[in-house]
């Protein structure tokens, strides 16, 4: 049993994680500690090796059908580096379309997910010609008549079939079952019928079918029971693309352990063989690619020691930089990068400056003993749905993000001003 006054587990941090001569972290050849004088806390600071090892991972085992889920993070230099190593680019909005586009990303490698796609995204993805357009409703096959019958290219689809398989996930990042708001379910015929529909149809090139069964997903077999509903369903179509989509969980805490994608690769490829799947294979990991690249700073404001109840620890972000423990009351390390491999005797509740109760960032944290007001305090494994999911709730500023590498820190995106606040503010009138 490791004791809870163990040091922070090393494998949650970034592949290029040092300790420094003064014992504090260095990222990517960069000092944590002056990254914080420089850019201000909150920042998210990633490791930009990393981010590229896990993109030629994934591309090593699937070629060009390697796509990245942009949703897990994105910005322009993100997208860029994932396809100039070799991946494709998943958005789900017109948004993120628009991100990928304007970081060079060609249309042609660009899949264009979402349940709910208007007529307008709709548009701009056949105005541009994205590679692939993912299916996820009957309404959508109905937009996408319109608007060829008026004129517009008849797009690459894939048809997004819910394979009824549980994925031992949280449920609000549980896609595969029966009972959610995407794609045609197979149990019940609606994924025949689509795919007889889109077969017949002059307004699609139906190339295969797309399966996605949830986030953060540890358990293994729950892709191979995903792979061979599919391959059942699939094999009297005889189609030439079968696409798994992403959900390989990462380890956030200690005592966590995931496979890594080269694992994840074989064991599909494994369960497709056994499935006799013959179509191509693809895949789309997010969180595997960029969750455990990136760390967060903070800087600590408060210390408020309640006797016989807990000790509050305070930091200048929150829920508005990563909102993922209060939605899903993920868990999450804390430590001080000025003594990285200190012991963590200190227990204390992580919370952030909202005005909320619920402005949770560690529940249980750890810290050294001498944590005081005005330290730099980290959080680990936040390069996935923390900057992505962030909000301007009470006004608070985005934070920067810093890619480091080589000893070279280089800000990809700038923090928010207050004037950025105003800029969809149309004002007032006396």
């Amino acid at each position: 049993m490791i004791e809870s006054t163990s040091p922070l587990p090393w494998h949650v941090l970034p592949d290029n994680a040092t300790i420094g001569n003064d014992g504090q972290l260095m990222i990517g050849g960069c000092d944590t500690l002056e990254l914080a004088a420089e850019f201000g806390t909150p920042v998210f600071v990633y490791d930009e090796d990393h981010l590229r090892s896990r993109c030629r991972e994934a591309v090593a085992a699937f070629g060009r059908n390697a796509t990245y889920a942009s949703k897990a993070f994105l910005c322009t230099s993100m997208a860029h580096l994932a396809h100039d190593e070799g991946m494709g680019i998943d958005v789900a909005t017109g948004g993120e379309l628009h991100v990928a586009l304007a970081a060079g990303v060609p249309a042609d490698a660009i899949v264009f997910h979402g349940n709910n796609k208007s007529i307008e995204e709709l548009t701009a993805g056949l105005d541009v010609g994205v590679g692939r357009i993912v299916v996820d409703s009957d309404a959508e096959l109905d937009r996408i008549d319109s608007l060829v019958a008026n004129g517009a290219r008849v797009p690459s689809v894939l048809l997004r079939v819910t394979p009824g398989v549980e994925a031992h996930t949280h449920d609000f990042i549980s896609t595969g079952q029966d009972d959610s708001k995407f794609g045609f379910t197979v149990s019940t015929g609606a994924a025949a019928r689509a795919v007889e529909r889109a077969s017949a149809s002059r307004s699609v090139n139906l190339v295969g079918l797309h399966a996605h069964i949830g986030s953060q997903v540890f358990r293994a077999q729950s892709f191979a029971e995903a792979l061979a509903v599919l391959g059942e369903f699939a094999r009297p179509y005889e189609l030439p693309e079968l696409v798994i989509g992403g959900g390989l969980g990462v380890a956030y805490v200690e005592g966590e352990e995931a496979p890594t994608i080269a694992q994840w690769a074989r064991i599909l490829k494994e369960a497709a063989a056994d499935a006799g799947i013959t179509a191509t294979l693809g895949i789309e990991p997010g969180r595997s690619i960029v969750a455990a690249a990136a760390i967060t700073l903070y800087t600590v404001g408060t210390i408020k020691a309640l006797p016989d109840i807990r000790t509050y620890v305070s930091v200048d972000g929150g829920m508005s930089d990563n909102p993922r423990p209060v939605l899903y009351g993920s868990g999450y390390e804390a430590f001080l990068p000025r003594s990285v491999a200190a012991p963590r005797p200190f227990a204390a509740r992580i919370v952030g400056k909202h005005c909320e109760s619920g402005d949770i960032l560690v529940r249980e944290g750890r810290l050294p003993d001498d944590v005081a007001v005005g330290d730099i305090l980290a959080t680990p494994v936040t390069g996935a749905y923390g900057h992505s999911m962030g909000s301007n709730y009470n006004k608070v500023l985005r934070p920067p993000v810093v890619f480091c590498s080589g000893g070279d820190a280089r800000l990809v995106v700038r923090r928010e001003t207050h004037d950025d606040l105003l800029l969809t503010d149309l004002g007032w009138e006396p």
